[in-house]
């Protein structure tokens, strides 16, 4: 039971993270004022679950080693979330840290979306 909601975790925090993306670039004003300071407070809470979830979910150790090694591919695209998080509340008048970040870590997490099953289809 544990072991299958630790698995939903990381698309729980990945929904919350879009979600604080997109807040501010639809927001009505330059100055990022959508509910005050909630998208960072949502994407960061996105980032720090996502994280969790990646952590609490290890690698099979009967997986063959490329796809241990794009699982653990995947747990940088959560750190990568949570860096720009960090910046989100250190530099808060540019976009530019955090969204670099946060686009990083979505490529990350694409590139690792279509390897990991490639790589357990080659495997078998």
């Amino acid at each position: 039971m544990l072991k299958k909601s630790a698995k939903l975790l990381p698309t729980i925090g990945l929904i919350l993270v879009v979600i604080g993306v997109f807040l501010p670039i639809t927001g009505l004003d330059a100055n990022y004022r959508v509910a005050g300071a909630a998208f960072k407070w949502i994407y960061s809470a996105g980032a720090i679950i996502c994280l969790i979830g990646r952590l609490l979910t290890p690698a099979n150790p009967s997986l063959p080693l490329r796809v241990r090694r794009l699982m653990r591919l995947e747990s940088w695209s959560a750190i990568f979330f949570c860096v720009g998080a960090f910046f989100l509340f250190y530099n808060g008048g540019s976009m530019r840290d955090w969204l670099a970040f946060t686009l990083a870590g979505a490529t990350l997490l694409a590139i690792t979306s279509i390897a990991i099953p490639r790589a357990q289809r080659k495997a078998k």
